[in-house]
């Protein structure tokens, strides 16, 4: 004896070509037979408070027939008062691990039974793409939504809610051909909700009214006209009849006959707007008929040129657009050098740094040799000193509260702060290599003083070196190579650099072949091998920079002698603030930092001479 219930149905009907030639074939769920499993609004699995209760599945001979309980939230009980009032009707379910020989569906796992507005097809329809091999073997699909036509059964509160005595085969067999039966507009229409029947009789009216069929016998008063189930009642703005009841229409109209057809071609087409605009004389989705006459008399569902603040036309029928990019993705330049800058430079927990050398390059630090009876002489070389100040960067976005309210589908506030976070990152690798590009004279400036550019370094710490200008792209890229071979006695840095580069560079020199065409080098670790680097990153910000009418081609330099200070508290932090007298929230993410190379001789600068 099964539990108690408060209504059951249809959840699958096997045998039931679908449109896209798929057959779920018996037996593909019948394992399942007794398993309950949870009874979901629409399939939305988002929100918790969509389940609705519990469903127990029961494996018949024409297909899964369900079981179904609500719960007691106030959801359940909503559902429940809605389909004893029967304005739901229909259930479908949630399936994975298909498995389809062909454009048969032989097994699977039922996950989920929902409750739906309607059906779409008559019997049942898998909405997965087709996956078919052409040795016929069988083959695995991810998941599906399988719906079905067939209403629910609703059991009221005098009725016994026990399971009801097996029907007889032959009803089981007039039932299985029912679901076989290609449901019509009519049906379709008859199974709407007043809400959207009110909208379809308005579109449609409002074409007729367009297309001049007027009643006659609305002279000398207010029209008396007919709702979709022909019942009369007095107003301006509702179809004069029943939209499918072409026989009481006078002048044009859009038949039944014209409706079927359409919805024929959609299926042939794969698309309703197709199938439209096939029979439209336009590309607009309008859809008109023309008797041979004026063709001012054309008529359809339209645009009402005298209501243009209203619904557009039969595109107001179509489903709305779904979001594949959610949240959106960000157009960004490539930003994976950003880590490599960021994750490589020296960190110091103080902002203000000093820096002491001894020159003993010059002459006079040299080791002098002794003669007997002479002076000896002391020795002298120079002292350098430098210091660097902290400089304030940040980034500041503000959201109004009913904004962030009002977007449902993502967390509005984290995307903007992913944003920001990696845009000020971005700012700082930037300022580090080659500066910020701005005028010193703006205030958004990024002071070389305070972020020192590895680019516009002194001599003392990046040695110049200019790259022959050989004419043409490959001779370029020789010379390049040539000079970072030579030029690699200079580099006093620590350990094995790292060669930052732009990607026309590096595309350049991987071009390079000898006198029978084969590539001199078959990979970047390869090239990077060759110019004694530890690896290649490309900075797409590095592109198109000049100096003084060299353009810059390369940074060698092993960031760990690159030092960031920060003070406690001068890292990078977000802070959040409300404005009540706007109702904004404001963000702002900053960090007070120096940056400088440490280390005489521990960078390699190359530029490209002007031809």
């Amino acid at each position: 004896m099964r539990e108690k219930y408060d209504f059951s149905g249809w959840a699958t009907v096997i045998d039931t070509k679908c449109s896209d030639g798929r057959t779920i074939r018996k037996g593909a769920f019948s394992d399942q037979d007794g398993a309950t499993v949870p009874l979901v609004w629409q399939h939305d699995h988002d929100d918790p408070t969509n389940v609705l209760g519990h469903a127990l599945l029961e494996s018949r001979p024409e297909g899964m027939y369900t079981y179904c309980s609500f719960n007691n939230t106030e959801r359940g009980q909503n559902a429940k008062e809605q389909v004893a009032h029967g304005d739901i009707k229909h259930l479908s379910i949630h399936a994975n691990r298909l498995q389809q020989k062909g454009g048969d569906v032989l097994h699977g796992i039922i996950r989920e039974v929902s409750l739906v507005l309607a059906g779409a097809n008559p019997g049942a329809f898998i909405d997965v793409p087709v996956i078919e091999h052409s040795d016929g073997s069988l083959v695995d699909a991810d998941e599906a939504i399988i719906y079905t036509d067939k209403t629910i059964e609703l059991y009221h509160e005098e009725e016994p809610k026990e399971k009801p005595k097996e029907k007889p085969k032959e009803k089981e067999s007039q039932m299985a051909e029912d679901a076989k039966k290609e449901r019509t507009v009519e049906d379709v229409y008859n199974e709407m909700t007043p809400e959207q029947k009110d909208v379809v009789n308005y579109l449609v009216g409002s074409a007729l009214e367009d297309a001049g069929v007027v009643d006659d016998e609305e002279e000398g008063g207010e029209a008396e006209q007919a709702d979709s189930d022909n019942n009369y009642y007095e107003g301006e703005d509702e179809m004069k009849n029943n939209v499918f009841d072409a026989g009481t229409s006078k002048g044009n109209y859009l038949s039944q006959a014209d409706m079927d057809l359409i919805f024929k071609d959609a299926k042939r087409l794969g698309s309703l707007r197709d199938a439209i605009i096939e029979h439209s004389e336009n590309e607009d989705g309008v859809l008109y008929h023309d008797d041979g006459n004026d063709p001012a008399e054309r008529y359809g569902i339209m645009v009402d040129p005298n209501r243009p603040d209203t619904t557009y036309g039969i595109n107001y029928l179509f489903p709305d657009y779904k979001e594949l990019n959610s949240p959106p993705e960000m157009i960004n330049r490539r930003t994976e050098w950003v880590s490599a800058v960021m994750n490589g430079v020296h960190h110091t927990p103080f902002s203000r740094i000093k820096t002491s050398y001894a020159d003993i390059t010059g002459e006079e630090a040299r080791a002098l040799g002794y003669i007997k009876g002479n002076r000896k002489k002391e020795e002298v070389f120079t002292l350098l000193k430098r210091t660097t100040d902290p400089q304030t960067i940040y980034k500041k976005q503000k959201l109004d509260r009913d904004d962030i309210i009002d977007i449902t589908d993502f967390d509005v506030v984290a995307w903007i702060k992913s944003e920001m976070r990696g845009k000020l990152d971005e700012e700082i690798a930037r300022a580090i290599l080659i500066g910020d590009g701005r005028s010193t004279a703006s205030e958004d400036h990024i002071s070389h003083d305070h972020v020192r550019p590895i680019w516009t370094e002194d001599s003392l710490f990046a040695v110049n070196v200019t790259v022959t200008n050989g004419g043409d792209d490959e001779a370029n890229a020789k010379n390049m190579i040539d000079a970072v071979i030579k030029s690699r006695k200079n580099y006093r840095g620590s350990g094995n650099p790292t060669f930052f580069t732009t990607e026309d560079v590096v595309s350049d020199m991987l071009l390079l072949e000898d006198g029978i065409n084969h590539k001199l080098y078959k990979s970047e670790a390869e090239l990077a091998t060759v110019l004694r680097v530890k690896n290649i990153v490309t900075v797409p910000v590095m592109e198109n920079q000049t100096r003084d009418g060299k353009k810059l081609m390369g940074i060698i330099v092993n960031l760990q002698d690159y030092n960031v200070g920060a003070d406690k508290g001068g890292a990078i932090n977000m802070f959040d603030d409300f404005d009540i007298d706007y109702n904004q929230y404001k963000y702002l993410i900053e960090t007070r930092c120096s940056g400088a190379l440490v280390k005489p001789y521990s960078a390699l600068v190359l530029e490209l001479a002007a031809q």
